[in-house]
């Protein structure tokens, strides 16, 4: 088996001439021959002047640097894209195949025996792990890591949670003059994703519930000397991975795994983001997410995290409690404790180990836990023939089961100019939903799921309210809101057929969306549909063109159709 230098050779028809010319050229960097012979260790460089969820990105490289030297490989760091949340047009989601086809390209082209794979902001992490999964070779994923907490007039702040309250205030019209502003220079006091459990932490917590990470390596804040320690012991074992040849993350991310990975998912109040990027990831490695398994578990595991949304505290309190190993030996009778990690451990190892907190109020105990029932349901109905999903452990409770009437809007733009009209015809117990916000329709699944309780609305005292979209929503978000909706509108989904003024009917426990009308009312308004211009033309060239004629639906991953594991 080739390793090191002599891997993937560039083809000039010679291969020895082409291993003389690569040592020629690396050799201008100042390597010795010692140093070539040693395992190459590849190293991700996510970071980027647009990206502060990645501004400690090169004090993890020098660290996992460090780390690689120590145990005797050589270290190669590459860049690679980098996406954050907040500056990415038109979604982060959008960019998110883009990254993986990139960063799958790189490790396939350049000499590597094992990676470490840097990445934090939401669909980084994803991102790099699909890649991984579709090159298959011993990988191990450091995350950035959380921020630190913000303080506020004597209260802790966590974006971005507490700045959508906070913008729910100042819309309302109930923040003192000026508030606002202070609250915008204190919601991110520090650089690393959000220290709540939205989708980047969600997402680090996964691929350590999945053996891909250190234990430990979801929860350190961003600024710790944790962090960087976790850095270094990850380039280490990203030598002995090497030697070995794996474990492979075909090893790794299996069905067990996975299985392991929706239990942790229900039980920390995660992120709906995690359904779509855990079957993006899983589906690069031939592993399917049955949505039906996903929902049985949000019936059986309850949430043991009090972190925000779903709770009241903050990463850094998760990881001072014992962080996911600590809440994982909670879940022990509901996972496969014999699954293997990059550590080199098995779950039941690392879980035994765990330390326990006296006093700590962040980790629930299983038989008294935060909330009965899972995060997430999964529901069906003749709005959602294919499924779609709620965060249950974030909605209101008498909103779970509701009737309403439906105020439509037709796009992201339609919303937008109208949300905040005084003649807006809603009222409290209406029912706002949002199409052509799905993978095409927008395009790129923007998290404009989290529609704004309209202004007038708002100013009334209206603190939540169901909606419903083919759209994500952030998960730092909270409120009774289903997305996911699929098939989505552009694609001809029952969505698309709705109207204003028609009742809908939301039951999270019997796990059913409908609207209530007759399936021959149904039938004639397709038939329409089928007649119409598409919401969007085809685009003319690029990225955006390619996205919009290879992406699939929310239940697939949201990945490109001829980048999905083939049997």
């Amino acid at each position: 088996m080739l390793t090191g230098l002599s891997k993937g050779l560039t083809s000039y028809g010679d291969a020895e001439f082409s291993l003389f010319l690569r040592k020629a050229f690396i050799k201008a960097m100042g390597y010795t021959d010692d140093a070539l012979t040693r395992p190459i260790i590849a190293i991700t460089n996510t970071a980027s002047d647009y990206n502060p969820c990645h501004g400690n990105v090169p004090d993890l490289i020098e660290a996992a640097k460090r780390g690689v030297m120590l145990a005797g490989g050589l270290p190669m760091v590459f860049p690679t894209l980098s996406i954050h949340e907040s500056f990415a047009f038109p979604t982060s989601m959008y960019l998110r195949n883009l990254m993986a086809m990139e960063t799958e390209e790189m490790l396939r082209a350049q000499p590597m025996d094992a990676v470490v794979l840097i990445a934090g902001c939401d669909k980084t992490i994803p991102a790099q792990m699909m890649a991984a999964a579709s090159v298959d070779l011993p990988a191990i994923v450091v995350p950035t890591g959380p921020m630190n907490v913000g303080h506020h007039r004597g209260e802790m702040l966590g974006a971005c949670t507490d700045c959508r309250r906070f913008w729910a205030a100042q819309r309302a019209g109930t923040l003192a003059a000026g508030e606002i502003d202070d609250v915008n220079e204190r919601l991110a006091p520090s650089i690393g994703t959000c220290m709540v459990m939205g989708t980047a932490s969600t997402m680090a917590c996964m691929v350590e519930a999945l053996g891909l990470a250190l234990p430990g390596a979801a929860s350190a804040t961003a600024t710790s000397a944790d962090r960087k320690r976790i850095a270094e012991a990850s380039g280490a074992r990203a030598v002995a991975m090497a030697k070995a040849g794996g474990p492979k993350v075909s090893a790794l991310l299996s069905d067990t795994s996975l299985h392991n990975a929706l239990v942790v998912l229900q039980a920390i109040g995660g992120s709906t983001n995690g359904v779509i990027h855990l079957t993006a990831m899983a589906g690069r490695a031939g592993v399917k997410l049955d949505l039906a398994h996903l929902d049985q578990l949000g019936r059986e595991v309850p949430v043991l995290l009090n972190l925000k949304p779903s709770g009241a505290f903050y990463m850094e309190h998760f990881h001072h409690a014992g962080g996911l190993p600590r809440l994982m030996r909670e879940l022990a009778d509901k996972l496969h404790l014999d699954c293997q990690n990059v550590a080199g451990t098995t779950l039941g190892e690392v879980i035994s180990r765990a330390e326990d907190v006296p006093g700590q109020s962040v980790i629930f105990a299983r038989d008294k836990p935060l909330k009965s029932a899972g995060a997430l349901a999964v529901l069906h109905g003749n709005l959602a023939p294919r499924g779609a999903v709620i965060k249950q452990s974030a909605a209101s409770k008498e909103l779970m089961s509701y009737t309403g009437r439906a105020v439509v809007f037709d796009s992201v733009e339609d919303m937008a100019a109208r949300i905040d009209d005084p003649a807006l015809d809603v009222m409290a117990g209406d029912i706002l939903v949002l199409r052509h916000a799905g993978p095409k329709g927008a395009p790129g699944m923007p998290e404009a799921g989290y529609l704004p309780i309209p202004l007038k609305l708002a100013r009334a005292g209206v603190k939540d309210m169901v909606r419903i979209s083919d759209a994500r929503m952030s998960g730092t978000a909270f409120g009774t809101i289903v997305l996911h909706i699929t098939p989505e509108a552009a694609e001809g989904g029952p969505l698309a057929l709705v109207e204003s003024g028609d009742v809908i009917r939301l039951d999270v426990t019997g796990r059913r969306l409908d609207v209530l009308i007759d399936e021959n009312e149904m039938a004639r308004r397709l038939a329409v549909w089928k007649k119409t211009p598409p919401h969007r033309p085809l685009p003319p060239r690029g990225y955006a063109r390619l996205f919009a004629r290879h992406i699939t639906q929310a239940d697939e991953g949201c990945d490109f159709d001829f980048l999905m594991h083939k049997d």
